[in-house]
């Protein structure tokens, strides 16, 4: 029986800074080894298959196809924050698969279309590893394409499907008032906004509300008139304390790892207190509230869903904290040594082992955000 991860909002890589850029850290583990992304990403396959439906039925009603292939027969599909695989492979066979059905609904005695498929990520992103393992009858045209996502990636009105799938909680940059000592929201002895002052979640959510911005307004000048855009991301229901979710008891524990080390004399209290995990998750209303804003979309779908509706069993710890660790190890290694990474993720699998129940009664039901664009 298969086995849960608490929250696969804690497992997907995301894109780098548009202002003061972080270190290019943020990408899941390359190759194939223990902590590879490509041996730990069976949960993450398993949240975005909730959606297939619903992203098919968007597809079906929504998608004109005909129209965009009326000037020509190839479909261009990027996937914004794609990883190394096999998801991104699964999740892009499943799009080419829905956009013919509608094709072939609309257009039944028409031309075949083709399809060119770019795939984007960090520049540091292990594109080998995604290269090699790509698929060999695959039935698109493949292209990478490194670079933030939260900038343009494509010359104006030439894309026509956007996918990202759980890239967009992280943030560009971790915002500069948790590192400054004479702020309010100097974040100290914690790494996340998790139980932290109103200040410090006001100083994420701000800068989450920038990077959309400049996200849509990319995407926006990419994307072609009637083009669609999925979002799947980690979302919390309105209202809703963040400390009410099972990935808080996760950040809460990382810090709380860190702080023992530091205690300890392991490491310094300095290397926590400017260490932040640039990890932001939105409620529904707050995304409606920013596409709103930014005027160049319509909201087709904004729905919180279940990720672990089509999984049954307790939560897997260890599988858990590896899957997380897979993702996120990129994160700390610029900022503490390799034997402090594996101490605090040692740490870590014990004290979520001791509050296992705590895991379960935080992990919520609806806490999958997913958002359906179209380009006006």
């Amino acid at each position: 029986m298969a086995k849960i991860a608490p929250d696969p909002s804690l497992l997907i890589d995301g894109g780098e800074s548009v202002r003061r850029p972080l270190p290019d850290t943020l990408h899941v583990n390359g190759g194939d080894g223990t902590y590879s992304y490509t041996r730990n990403s069976y949960y993450q396959r398993l949240a975005a298959n909730v959606v297939k439906e619903k992203i098919n039925g968007a597809i079906t009603m929504k998608l004109d196809v005909e129209k965009l292939s009326s000037t020509s027969n190839t479909i261009c599909i990027a996937d914004l924050g794609c990883a190394v695989g096999p998801n991104t492979f699964i999740a892009m066979q499943d799009l080419l698969d829905f956009i013919k059905h509608k094709f072939k609904l609309q257009c039944p005695n028409f031309k075949t279309l083709e399809f060119l498929v770019f795939f984007n990520d960090q520049p540091s992103n292990d594109f080998n590893t995604l290269f090699k393992s790509l698929p060999p009858e695959r039935p698109y045209f493949a292209a990478g394409v490194p670079g933030s996502f939260h900038h343009r990636l494509f010359p104006e009105s030439c894309i026509h499907f956007v996918h990202c799938s759980y890239a967009l909680h992280w943030l560009s940059r971790v915002p500069e008032e948790l590192l400054d000592k004479n702020s309010l929201a100097w974040n100290k002895g914690r790494i996340h906004y998790t139980n932290a002052s109103n200040e410090v979640v006001n100083a994420y959510a701000s800068q989450f509300a920038k990077d959309m911005e400049n996200f849509l307004n990319a995407r926006a000048k990419e994307l072609v008139i009637g083009g669609m855009m999925i979002m799947i991301m980690p979302g919390i229901p309105n209202g809703m304390p963040y400390s009410q979710l099972a990935a808080s008891l996760m950040y809460d524990f990382m810090s709380y790892s860190f702080m023992d080390m530091a205690n300890e004399g392991l490491i310094s209290e300095d290397q926590v207190d400017s260490f932040n995990l640039p990890i932001y998750t939105p409620s529904p209303e707050e995304m409606a509230a920013l596409v709103e804003k930014n005027g160049h979309f319509s909201v087709e779908s904004l729905e919180l869903t279940n990720p672990a509706s089509s999984v049954d069993g307790p939560v897997d710890i260890n599988a858990w904290v590896t899957h997380v660790r897979a993702a996120m190890e990129g994160m700390f290694t610029k900022h503490f040594s390799s034997d402090t990474i594996d101490e605090m993720f040692d740490r870590l699998t014990k004290k979520l082992s001791k509050f296992s129940d705590q895991v379960e009664s935080g992990y919520k039901e609806r806490t999958q955000l997913l958002v359906v664009l179209i380009r006006k």
